[in-house]
């Protein structure tokens, strides 16, 4: 079967995020003033073939923890949709 899995990568709470803060900055020097803060991350989507939903869910996190997310700075969460 056909499964696309989308994915979303965050860097860690704790972390500072450089690029948030500087779209912040951005975004108050525009009047956008009620907006308190900005986490950027990244979204993939990936196309698999798998046996079934749990299969593609486990083929798509040994992705993110060999590849596609640092752990050491990043978390990610994953959705898996029939294609």
């Amino acid at each position: 079967m056909k499964f696309k899995a989308e994915i979303n990568v965050m860097p860690l709470k704790e972390l500072l995020d450089p690029q948030g803060k500087a779209v912040l900055g951005g975004l108050k020097n525009l009047d956008f003033k009620t907006i308190s803060n900005v986490r950027i991350g990244k979204h993939i989507t990936l196309e698999l073939e798998a046996a079934n939903e749990s299969e593609a869910k486990s083929f798509a996190e040994a992705a993110c923890k060999k590849l596609l997310a640092n752990q050491v700075m990043e978390h990610f969460e994953i959705s898996i949709h029939s294609a």
